[in-house]
Order: C-alpha cells, then structure tokens, then sequence
C-alpha cells in the first residue's frame, strides 16, 4: 500500500541486521528506506518472506530471503516520487519524501507499518483535520470496496468482484461445470472464493470443495489439503491465492505428485516469474488465468540499474540486496563466500529485479504515487494556513456522515464568492454583478451590445452607408438625364422622392448599431416605421401612375394626376406618422439592461415598449407592401416595351421574402443578434428595391442610350 502524511514523522529506530530483523510485537514499525519531504508518502511491501514463528509469550520474527520483485515495487515507488520532485508542474516547490515499510507478507506486520505511519505527530491541514489515506498498488479484496468502513481507501488495481465473476465466466466457457476450489485463509482468498462461488452457481458451474490454506499452517494441514484435491473427482482446481500461499501449496503437491489437473489462477500468481520454471511445469502446465495490465514506464530500468548501497553506506536493506543478487559478502568472516566491492554491476544481472519487459504491478505501484501526488496537489492548490491562493476553491462542502471538520474543498458556482478562507458558504453577487476567474470578489458583469467597433457593427454600417452611397450616385444619373424620355416616363418626381426614402431607408439602420440610449431607442423604430412607409407610398403611387396609364386614353388624366399622387405619398406616410407619435405618447421604446437571457454579462437593448406599437408598424408597411404587390402582378403583362410594373413585382417579392423570414428570425435569435436580424432585414430589402426597380434603368440610361427614346417609350408591344 502507499500512504501519504503531510508532515515529516518522527520514528524510533531500531537496528536491522544483515539477514534478520527482530521485532517485538508493540513495538513502533521502522522504514528500512527513507527520505525526509515536506510531505511523506509511506509504502509497505513484502520486502521478505518465509515467516518462522517461535511459541514463546513474547513474539518474535524472522525474515528470511529478500524478494527481488517486492524490492523493485519499492524502487518503483522511490522513482516515481524522484519524478515528482523534479516536475515545475506538479508540486511545486514541495519535496516529497518517502518511507518504505517491510510487512513481510504477513497482516500483523502490515497492520503495524500502517499504525506506525498513522501515529506520528502530524499538524493538521488548514487548521481544520488531518489524516491519512492509503492508495493500494496490490489489495484486490472486495471487502475493500465498503466505503463506510474503509471511507479513505483508494487502489489502483480492480476489486475481486470482477476477478472472481470473471473467473467463473471463464470456467463456464470452456465447459468446467465440475471444479474444486482452494483459497487463501484470508480476507483475499475468502472473499474472492466466495463472490466466485456465487457467480459459478449463477453460471451451472458446481464446486465440489473448497479449501482454505495460511502460510502460517502446519505441514500437516497443508498435506491435508492437497490429499483432498488428489481425492477430489474435480480435474478443473480454482487456486484463488496469494503467492506465498500458492508457494506452499505447490512444494506439497510436488511431494504427493498432484499432476493431471487444470489450474485456474487468480492474479496474485498466474503471472509469477518464479513459478514458469521446470520443477512446476508438471504441475502448473496449462494454467489460465486473468492478468494485471503491463506497460512500459520511461526511465525505470535506468533507475533500477543505478541501485548500490554506495547511495547510503548506512543502509542494510540495499548492502542485503546486493549480497543476495551478487551471493557475495561485505563482511570479510565470513567463509566461502566472496567479498562484495560495490562496483558490481546490475547490468550482468538477470532477476526478477531487473526485469522490466512486463510492468504490471510495478506500474500500478507508480499511479498509486501520482494518484497521492495528484491529490496532494489538489488540496493544497485551495491554499492551508488560513491563506488564499489563485485558484477557484473556498467553500467547505461537508461530507455526509463524517465529523464536521471533514470537509470536501469544492469551487463556487457561477456568480458566487468567497472572500474568506474555510468558508462555509459562498455568496451570491448582485443582479449587475459576476464573479472574477478565482470566485475571490464580483465584478461588474459585461456589457453587450452591437458596437460600431466589432466585426459585425462595422460590417452592417459598411453596407449602409454604401447603399446610400449608390442611392445618391443614381439619383445624380437620374438628375443628369432627367429631361430624357426614360426618365420622364419612369415619373421623375416619383422617383426622386423614391430615391430619397430609399437613402433614409439605408442610413436608418445606423440608429440600430451603438449603445442604445433613450433618444435613439425612440429614433431607431420611429424612423424606420416612417421611412419605410414613405418608400412603400411611393412605390404604391407609381404603380397606380402604371395602371392608369394603360387604362385612359386622354394624355391630360394623365398629367392631372400628378396631384393625386403627391396626396396619396402624403396621406399614406402621414397614417404612419400618427401611429409612430401614439406609440411614442403611451409607451414608447427605452433601454434595457437584460439579465434573464445570459447569466454572465447584461444585454443592452432596447425594450420595444408597447409591442403592439412595434407590430402596427411593421403590420402597416407589410399592408402597402401587399397592395403595392397585387397592383404590380395585375400589371405586369401589360403591352410596353418599358413595363416598370414587372420591376415593382420583383422588388416586392424579395422585399416580402424578407420580411417574413424576418419575423422568426427575430424572435429566435438572442441578445445583440436580434438587433443584428433587423439590421439585416432592413438593408436586405432596401437593396432588393433599389436593385430591382433603378438598375434596368440605369442600364438604359449608361449603357444602353440608344434605346431611351421617345418612340421607342410610346411603342406599345401587341404580341404581348
């Protein structure tokens, strides 16, 4: 397991020999390697096997035979941690240390590396609580998972609850519905066999017996064990064990020659190293099983190959390693074997400890560092001591079930602060207000608004002002052949006064862009409302000066109505205007700050009102837009060679295209896209009328002089 503490723990030391260590039982736990470290990540791994234990009233150990693989776990973890301190990015500017505890596969021993760990004087974070939690590498027992019981236990390895199901699936699929089963005689084995044995009956897998071993047992209760398997009818044996367990059972069934079955193994064993070797293959031959993912980790195998005890002359537990890999003594007594000079290299070397082609439990040793580190990191970034930091966490969420100053350190909500450290609660900004990036003050919310600054404002102005432009440019063409027959035929007064709404029409749209003001709230719906109307009376006016023109067979009714179409242009944009000067009176438009739309910024816009004033408007343009439509498509076959009626139809159908399309549009779009939407709308349509009705004209008129003659205006065409 990897534990981590806050603090530097202080421990009594006791003196570890070359080959054993004896502990009295009470006695505090002492790391055999260590780092001092603003923070302390402990280890317990099973750095030694093989447990003699003597009767006596005071209990004694003995370790015996240093395990290679154990030893590389833990040197994993040093170079993960060394990793660590040389990252800018992941605890910075705090050392982490380490403590690596030998529990020598036994729970009595790892229960006292964990107590030893718990029990050093530690401070507590924030001023609030402490405590440890541990990240295992290696436990896979279900029981692990009891979030009540086991509230700060987190692993890097699956439980056994998948394992054992897994298992019976796998028994299943090969068609074993007969299998014995032998198991640790412990929380692993006992819980694994069990979650297997329920799922094995789900599947129609029956167990004919199930047995429990300790590497603690006599050698008589494991040779009971082993006769029962011989006896079994079962050639399909479930071996959910713990490698030491897994190591006594196969000396006892090499001794009774317990050959001929199918092994199916649980994690803990099936991949061992030690186990694919001669004197087992008549055993073990066939074995199945699930197996811990393995990876590469960059820079490991360097790492491992650097170990000398020269890196602490002090340090029994390496001057043990390299005696044991190099089967040499640093002690000069001692007779038959060679003396160890340090300088032997690892690189000759091929064990268990140095072979790093497949990391498996290694590799979940190193996400159980990061896996500390990272959380450490975490905790810490919401700042301890009472002081603030820059990133988003002060409030304290209470977790349930826990004492009060156990607490989850979560970010405020959006539009939320807290000013203080360790606060219960955040605060809510004002309606106007938001909270900044670290939710430490609020700030004044955004401001949006269509700008004449941004992309969009400046584009729209740009096509206003340059359809106002070309207005102007065709109304001076217009003055320049105003006495010829093509404009005196197109109505020139009509058209002038066409020209010039179609101007206001353009540059009204500039009242929408820019921060809305009271005045130019009033200004923008105002003005549009008349300038369209006026547009519209005109277009309706020379349409009716069309029909009447085909229809009276007098030219002096012609000329007489002149004055009927300057009171019809009148009378029509008057209607408007008395409608614009009501809206206005009872309720007219103002600006709004919206804050109902976006939480986190205020739209500024401006609010209509009277709605119903906005859509009497809109309703009356769209009403002369239709008459203007029906007496244009009447007309539109009549005889001419210049039938302006057929332009009029056109301009309208895109005008009303427009202006339908215009109203979902408008409804739909949020914030400053709506003023964006009548923008558009209004410049869409303006160009459409002012394409479709001057631009065959001037046509004529620059490109096409020959044809803007009087006879040529008076010829009517009868094949049409």
């Amino acid at each position: 397991s990897i534990f981590t503490d806050l603090v530097n723990l202080s421990w009594l030391r006791l003196t570890h020999s070359d080959r054993s260590v004896c502990k009295m039982l009470g006695s505090p736990e002492v790391p055999l390697l260590s780092k001092k470290g603003d923070i302390t990540i402990g280890g317990a791994f099973s750095i030694h096997s093989q447990i003699s234990q003597g009767l006596l009233k005071c209990y004694f150990s003995q370790l015996f035979r240093i395990n290679f693989s154990e030893f590389r776990f833990a040197q994993t973890m040093i170079f993960a941690i060394e990793e660590i301190n040389n990252s800018s990015s992941l605890l910075p500017n705090i050392s982490v240390g380490y403590k690596v505890f030998d529990t020598c596969g036994s729970t009595l021993h790892s229960t006292r590396a964990v107590m030893g760990l718990m029990n050093g004087q530690d401070s507590a974070l924030g001023g609030t609580c402490s405590g440890q939690s541990s990240v295992s590498h290696f436990a896979t027992c279900a029981c692990l998972s009891n979030r009540k019981e086991y509230p700060s236990f987190f692993r890097t390895i699956p439980s056994d609850y998948y394992q054992s199901r897994a298992l019976a699936k796998l028994v299943k699929h090969f068609g074993w519905t007969w299998v014995g089963a032998v198991r640790s005689d412990n929380d692993y084995g006992n819980n694994g066999m069990a979650t297997f044995i329920a799922a094995a009956s789900q599947e129609g897998v029956c167990v004919e017996y199930s047995e429990a071993i300790s590497r603690t047992d006599s050698d008589e209760e494991v040779a009971r064990v082993v006769r029962v398997i011989r006896s079994g009818s079962a050639r399909v044996l479930i071996a959910f064990l713990a490698q030491s367990e897994m190591n006594i059972l196969l000396e006892e069934a090499l001794k009774q020659n317990l050959v001929g079955l199918q092994w199916v193994g649980s994690e803990s064993w099936i991949t061992a190293g030690h186990l694919a070797n001669k004197r087992y293959a008549g055993i073990l031959m066939g074995a199945l099983g699930f197996t811990i993912r393995k990876t590469k980790i960059k820079g490991l195998q360097e790492f491992l190959l650097k170990v000398n005890p020269s890196q602490d002359p002090g340090n029994n537990l390496l001057k043990e390693f390299w005696e044991s890999t190099f089967d040499c003594s640093f002690q000069s007594s001692l007779s038959g074997q060679s003396q160890c000079s340090g300088s032997e290299s690892l690189r000759d070397v091929n064990n268990s400890f140095t072979d790093v082609l497949e990391l498996r439990i290694s590799n979940n040793v190193y996400k159980a560092v990061y896996a500390a580190a990272h959380a450490m990191h975490n905790l810490l970034k919401c700042g301890k001591n009472g002081k603030s930091s820059d990133h988003s966490c002060f409030r304290q969420a209470m977790i349930k079930g826990k004492p009060i100053c156990c607490f989850s350190c979560i970010a405020c909500a959006a539009g939320e602060i807290s000013n203080s450290s360790n606060s219960a609660e955040c605060s809510r900004c004002a309606l106007e207000f938001w909270s900044n990036e670290n939710h430490s003050q609020c700030i004044p919310k955004v401001i949006e608004f269509l700008s004449f600054g941004e992309t969009m404002g400046a584009l729209l102005t740009a096509f206003s002002l340059l359809g106002a432009s070309l207005t102007l440019a065709v109304s001076c063409v217009f003055f320049r052949f105003r006495h010829t027959p093509l404009v005196k035929a197109s109505n020139s007064e009509l058209s002038f006064l066409l020209l010039f709404s179609l101007t206001l029409c353009f540059l009204c749209a500039l009242t929408f862009i820019g921060q809305p003001t009271e005045w130019s709230c009033m200004l923008r719906h105002t003005a549009f409302g008349i300038t369209f109307a006026l547009c519209m009376s005109c277009i309706l006016a020379k349409t009716i000066v069309v029909v009447r023109a085909f229809k009276t067979t007098k030219p002096t009714n012609a000329q007489c109505s002149a004055p009927l179409q300057r009171t019809s242009v009148f009378s029509c944009t008057l209607l408007q205007v008395l409608v614009c000067v009501l809206w206005l009176t009872i309720a007219p438009p103002f600006p709004y700050k919206n804050t109902a739309h976006a939480t986190e910024r205020i739209i500024l816009e401006c609010d209509l009102g009277s709605p119903v004033g906005f859509w009497a408007v809109l309703g009356y343009i769209g009403l002369l837009a239709s008459l203007c439509f029906v007496l244009a498509f009447l007309a539109r076959k009549l005889p001419d060679n210049f039938n302006e009626a057929k332009f009029i139809t056109f301009s309208m159908l895109i005008f009303c295209a427009v202006w339908i399309t215009f109203i979902p549009a408008y409804v739909s779009s949020p914030g400053k896209f709506t003023v964006a939407v009548e923008i558009f709308a209004i410049l869409a349509s303006t160009f459409g009328l002012f394409f479709c009705i001057f631009a065959p004209k001037c046509y004529i008129l620059l490109v096409k002089p020959e044809r803007n003659t009087k006879k040529l205006m008076m010829e009517r065409n009868l094949s049409n």
